[in-house]
Formats: structure tokens, C-alpha cells, sequence
């Protein structure tokens, strides 16, 4: 009975597929309007011929329109076989399925079938299934990988990786939340030199390096806009827990208030993703800078809750979520905007992940700056280093390899009578600076903030561990706080003074309140929230 079955399906698969003029032709065309209100069978705007479905052990989901109250079958052939059943609502005309798990591989044709005369029915082919990641955020995400660094050589190594594929949404912004896009700007496609040019490099990358592990389908989604604040890709329901209920009428277009989420965030709730990554936070640091500690954590909170429900459960609740701490803008500046964001970019913990930041990995990036981008100083075109960090993340945080994806980070600083003496929780390799290192000078360690009075604190001596900076510009009894790389433009490429010696990653920027005359030391308990949930949150000591 089985074989007859399965004999059965795939008769009346080829029927469908060489009676190409009783079927509807899926394509997907920029600045499509989609609406479920005409009656048609369609697939939503994110399925697409060579698109990559997530993999088991997670089921990925179907949904689109059709007549109201007809009968949809949905058909997966392929190296396996499926036969779902769903129904159109009779209110909506949206039907849904949510296909059994399938193993990584391909290609799979998926068909969505109405019961009718004429055998209305639309097909999508080349389908893989493997792990899918959404990468989001402003002009650095969206950076084509046609302007990065040996574009060319990139480029022309498309071809070798047809299973990582890609798929672009278009640039729209909604006052209220979409149910589906309403512009793809790429369909879903295989890589080539023309399609691939305009598509994100950082999601690219990460792809690619990804696939180069794992041996397996991945299917990418960026949505990104240039120029964007964390508030624009937040819902009204994530701002509120930071206090920002109305819009500010000071600003229109894109930067306003949740209109990509409704628009370019929303829509793609239904489908199951593996995890996301993140570059974005240039446009907070003079707009809602002090809140970014919360609206960026509020942001990756929502959106896991948000993809774990749409996703019928199947996109996990923690799924992990990647992002890329700001490089630099403006050599010799004295404004804190970019070192503030990079720290909260940390909910001000300084590493990732934390007590308050989960199941998250973050790719140091301060060292890489470009002087001479033809792109202007804020868009450097190393992304290939920017990518390769964030992978690190993604290898241990997402796929639970065993490896170091960090930086050094203190965890312990002692004062004695000439030095402040830093203890980083691995080895370093160090080249001497003058004022790299700044520390506070107060009696009173309440009045040591981010606007406080620092002055330089030069790298007397270090060794495999431990760095000696000179406390000749306080007495070191009033030695309050410490900080490393406060600045929007810390050191040249590839030349901050301080790195693991054995990855050759750098330590991230830090402020730390030492709390008493007798220092401070990590508590290594929040070191603990990589792939759990659990543990107590407990006092660092950070500022």
C-alpha cells in the first residue's frame, strides 16, 4: 500500500508539473502587491524556486492563499515524500501547513494543489532544506558585497557554493504590522556573480563560512535599511519596556518607530529560522544613545518571542542571535557616541553573552577601521575579518563547538602603590600604549561615570597575563574605575594594544568601578548563559 501511495504522488506530480499551462507560475517580482483578497493560490512572497527550507529537527512551515473554505494539498518530493492536507479560512483565505521535519539535503519540489477542474496548482522547485539565518540592521549589513574588499575574488567563487542561497527584502516601511512583504528586491537564488553583487556582504560571508563547516544548505534572508535606529526594527511592545511609547515627531521615513518591523521584520514570523545576525547601532549613537542598553536586549527579546510563536514553536526561544559591535568613524574625535554604544551593545556587561543578553555572540571590530573607503570612513570594506569573528560566535554559541570565540577580559584588577595591575582570563599578546588605558580618579567611586574626568594611565609592564598601567596621574587610593579603548577610533588596523596571544582576537573595550580601594574581581557565575537559561544575576562591579 505504501509503494502504491507513494507510486500515486508521484504520478500526479509529473502531471502537474507538464500541464504548465493548467498551473500558476510562482514568481515574485519586485514591488509586487500581494494580498490574499483576489482568491488565488499562491505561496506567501518568501517562498521562491531554489529557496532553502530550515532543517530538521525543526519543522519548517507553509502558508499562503487560496479560495475561501477550499481544500489545500501540499506535496514535497524529493529525496523524501510528504502529503499534508490544510484548509483555506474562510475569513482570512489563508491556508497553513507545518511540514514534518526533514534531514538537510535536497532538492525538493513543493506543491501547493487545489481540488478543482482546473487543477489549480503552484510549484516551487529546487527547494534544499538546511539552516536559515536572517541578517538585519542599517548600512553595514546591507553593504554589497561588490564594494568589499577583492569583490572580484569573492565574487567569482559564487558559483562554487550553489547550496548557500540568498534572498533580499525590499525597502518598505508600514505604520501598521504587514502579514507578508510587499517587495522582494532578490528573490531567492543561487549564487552568481550578477545576483550575488548587490546582496549583503557580512550575510554572505557568514553563509559561506558556515556552509564551509557544516557541508549543508544555507539559506540566508537580509533585511536591512541604511541609516536605520534600533527603534525602527523594534515593535511598539519592545519599546515600551524602555519607555518609548509614541513615535518622536522629530524624525520621518525609515528611523521612525517600529515601521520595519511592521514592514520588513513582521512578515517573516511564520518562518522558521536558525538564528540571526546583527550590525547596526551607528544611528544610536546620537539618538536614544543612554537607552540602547535596553532597547537593543528589549529588541533581541521580542524577536525571539515573536519567531518562537509565529513559528507554530519550531524557531527555538533562544534562538541565537549574532551581531557585530560597532567599528570606528572618526579618527582623533573626542565624542563618546561610538565607545557608549559598543558598551551597551553588551547591556553593559562588557562580553557576550551575559546574565542579561543570552545565548548571544559578538565580533570585536574596533581594530578594523578603513581610513580610505571610497564609502566614507563608518563603512570599511573589511568584511571578510568582521565575518570570520562572527563565526567564531556562531560555531560555539549556535552549533556548540568547542572553541575560543572571545577576546581577553579582565577578571581581576588589584591597585597597589605605583600600578593598577589587570589580569585578563587568558593570555595576551601586548604592545605598549600611552593611553589606551584611562582611570578615574575619585575618593568617592558614585562619581565616576561615563562623564567623568579620565586621564591617561601608560602600560608599564605586562606579562602573559597581567598588564601594570601607572597610577602616577592619582594617588592609588582614589583609583575608582578603569576603562580600555574609550574612543570612536581606539587604534589602527589591526593594532590595538591588546590581543589573545593564541586567536589573535582583541580584547573588547571595558569600563569597570573597581567599588573599594582593594579592586575588583569577575564573578565568573555570569560566564554561565551561553546555551541555558539559568543562573543568578550577580554584581560585577560594572559601571
Amino acid at each position: 500500500m505504501c509503494a502504491l501511495f507513494i507510486i500515486s504522488l508521484i504520478l500526479l506530480f509529473n502531471a502537474i508539473v507538464s500541464s504548465r499551462h493548467e498551473r500558476q507560475e510562482y514568481t515574485m517580482y519586485e514591488e509586487q502587491q500581494w494580498s490574499c483578497g483576489d482568491g488565488n493560490l499562491t505561496f506567501a512572497s518568501y517562498y521562491g524556486d531554489h529557496m532553502v527550507l530550515q532543517k530538521s529537527p525543526e519543522r519548517a512551515g507553509l502558508w499562503g492563499c487560496g479560495p475561501q473554505g477550499a481544500q489545500v494539498t501540499v506535496y514535497v518530493l524529493g529525496p523524501t515524500i510528504q502529503k499534508t492536507l490544510a484548509s483555506v479560512s474562510n475569513e482570512s483565505g489563508i491556508w497553513r501547513v507545518m511540514l514534518e521535519p526533514v534531514e538537510p539535503g535536497g532538492p525538493y519540489n513543493i506543491t501547493a494543489a487545489l481540488t478543482n477542474p482546473q487543477n489549480t496548482s503552484v510549484t516551487l522547485v529546487d527547494v534544499l532544506f538546511g539552516d536559515v539565518w536572517l541578517c538585519s540592521g542599517q548600512s553595514n549589513m546591507y553593504f554589497e558585497v561588490s564594494k568589499i574588499f577583492n569583490a572580484s575574488d569573492e565574487l567569482a567563487l559564487a558559483s562554487k557554493y550553489p547550496h548557500v542561497r540568498f534572498f533580499m527584502v525590499g525597502l518598505v516601511q508600514s505604520n501598521t504590522e504587514l502579514l507578508d512583504l510587499t517587495k522582494v528586491h532578490i528573490p531567492w537564488s543561487v549564487p552568481n556573480e550578477k545576483d550575488l553583487a548587490p546582496f549583503s556582504a557580512v550575510c554572505w560571508l557568514f553563509g559561506r563560512y558556515l556552509y564551509e563547516m557544516l557541508k549543508y544548505p544555507i539559506g540566508l534572508v537580509e533585511s536591512s535599511w541604511g541609516g536605520t535606529p534600533v527603534e525602527a526594527w523594534s515593535s511598539r511592545s519592545a519599546l515600551q519596556k524602555c519607555g518609548l511609547d509614541y513615535p518622536d515627531e522629530k524624525f520621518f521615513g525609515p528611523n521612525v518607530n517600529s515601521v520595519l518591523w511592521n514592514a520588513m521584520i513582521h512578515p517573516l514570523l511564520n518562518f522558521t529560522i536558525k538564528g540571526a545576525i546583527w550590525y547596526q547601532g551607528e544611528a544610536n549613537a546620537n539618538y536614544h544613545k543612554d537607552l540602547y542598553n535596553c532597547t537593543f536586549p528589549a529588541m533581541i527579546d521580542n524577536w525571539r518571542i515573536a519567531f518562537h510563536e509565529g513559528s507554530g514553536g519550531q524557531t527555538a526561544i533562544q534562538f541565537p542571535f549574532g551581531f557585530v559591535q560597532l567599528c570606528t568613524y572618526l579618527q582623533n574625535s573626542t565624542d563618546d557616541g561610538f565607545p557608549e554604544i559598543r558598551w551597551h551593545q553588551t547591556a553593559d556587561y562588557g562580553f557576550v553573552p551575559n546574565f542579561r543578553m543570552k545565548n548571544t555572540f559578538m565580533a570585536v571590530t574596533m581594530d578594523l577601521p578603513d581610513e580610505t573607503s571610497p564609502y566614507g570612513t563608518i563603512h570599511p570594506r573589511d568584511k571578510q575579518d568582521v565575518t570570520y569573528r562572527l563565526t567564531l560566535g556562531a560555531k560555539v554559541v549556535a552549533y556548540k563547538q568547542s572553541l575560543s570565540f572571545q577576546g581577553p577580559f579582565p577578571c581581576l584588577i588589584s591597585p597597589d602603590q605605583m600600578y593598577v595591575n589587570i589580569t585578563f582570563d587568558q593570555q595576551v599578546s601586548v604592545t605598549p600604549s600611552k593611553d589606551i588605558f584611562e582611570i578615574c580618579c575619585s575618593a568617592n567611586v558614585s562619581l565616576c561615570g561615563l562623564k567623568s574626568n579620565w586621564v591617561s594611565a601608560p602600560m608599564k609592564e605586562w606579562d602573559e597575563t597581567t598588564i601594570h598601567i601607572s597610577t602616577k596621574s592619582c594617588p592609588s587610593s582614589e583609583v575608582a574605575a578603569v576603562r580600555y579603548a574609550w574612543r570612536d577610533w581606539p587604534c589602527n588596523y589591526k593594532a590595538c594594544p591588546v590581543y589573545s596571544s593564541k586567536t589573535s582576537l582583541p580584547a573588547p573595550p571595558f569600563i569597570i568601578n573597581l567599588k573599594s580601594s582593594s579592586g575588583w574581581k569577575r564573578n565568573t557565575a555570569t560566564d554561565h548563559y551561553l546555551n541555558n537559561g539559568d543562573g543568578l544575576k550577580v554584581d560585577d562591579g560594572l559601571l
